[in-house]
C-alpha cells in the first residue's frame, strides 16, 4: 500500500511551506534584527 505522504504533492507542499517560513525568518531577521542592533549600539 503506497503510503498518502509519500506522494509528489506532499513533498511539494511541505517544500513550499519550508519555503515560505525560511523567508519569513530571514525577513523578520532583516526587518527586526538589523534595526535593533543598530539602534542598541
Amino acid at each position: 500500500m503506497d503510503d498518502s505522504r509519500d506522494h509528489e504533492s506532499f513533498r511539494a507542499a511541505v517544500a513550499t511551506a519550508a519555503g515560505y517560513g525560511a523567508i519569513l525568518a530571514v525577513m523578520t531577521l532583516l526587518l527586526f534584527g538589523v534595526p535593533f542592533l543598530l539602534f542598541s549600539l
